[in-house]
């Protein structure tokens, strides 16, 4: 399956990377030279994507031109500068820019690097894995080993079928959420047009059997403070020196 549309989750305040994000809002803080949500927008555009809706709020002006400069896919924007949505709601008013097809879900300020060169990348491997029949989401997860600038929270078990469930302590195959999910935009038809987060439908999804996980290839970073971005730029440096 190609997916052809995405939402980018883009809309958040950036508080924990202040004073940086004082100025500039958090996903166009660049990384070795290249700002957040661009890592985001390439990987969709490599797996095939032609359409992405961006949300945006704190510093809406700055995020709408340079967005207006990205062109490896078209982009439309979800504006919440009169009211914040949260992970949920933010995704809810976004799928209304979309159609009904299948659709990625990304966080602008989470992504990867190292996928194996010749292979399908993560997000077309997460689309293979997708299957609507017995999924209500697919998510992009990453062992702890594999992470930088993660605070060390285990999100999630992993069973051997690709079942997730909440992590609890002493489950076998904790993982991490990645920040990339798989969906149908049906899931959402019910969902409240206030804020909500995105945790509610991950477990109404894990309450039916219904919320799956597929481990990613590579290496994953999130830079949550300003003191991230140096450990996420050495270990970027590493990992292009052994490219």
């Amino acid at each position: 399956m190609t997916i052809r549309q995405a939402m980018v989750l883009a809309a958040g305040l950036g508080t924990r990377m202040r004073p940086i994000t004082d100025t500039i809002p958090k996903p166009l803080v660049k990384i070795a030279g290249k700002p957040m949500i661009d890592y985001a927008l390439d990987c969709l555009a490599e797996a095939g994507v032609e359409k992405a809706v961006v949300n945006v709020h704190y510093l809406a002006e700055q995020m709408v031109e340079h967005l207006a400069g990205y062109s490896r896919l078209g982009i439309v924007i979800s504006d919440e500068r009169d009211a914040l949505m949260n992970s949920g709601g933010g995704l809810a008013k976004g799928l209304k820019l979309l159609d009904r097809s299948t659709l990625f879900v990304m966080n602008a300020d989470l992504f990867w690097i190292g996928e194996p060169r010749g292979d399908k990348t993560n997000l077309e491997r997460l689309a293979a894995f997708f299957d609507p029949e017995k999924m209500d989401m697919a998510l992009l997860c990453v062992p702890l080993e594999n992470t930088t600038g993660h605070n060390g929270k285990k999100d999630f078990n992993l069973a051997g079928d690709g079942r997730l469930t909440r992590y609890r302590d002493g489950d076998p195959n904790p993982t991490v959420y990645a920040g990339a999910i798989v969906m149908n935009p049906s899931l959402f038809d019910d969902a409240p047009a206030d804020a909500f987060n995105l945790n509610i439908y991950f477990d109404r999804a894990i309450a039916t059997g219904r919320l799956y996980g597929l481990s990613l290839e590579g290496h994953w970073l999130t830079v949550g403070t300003p003191e991230a971005i140096g450990e996420a730029e050495e270990t970027i440096r590493r990992f292009r020196e052994l490219a």
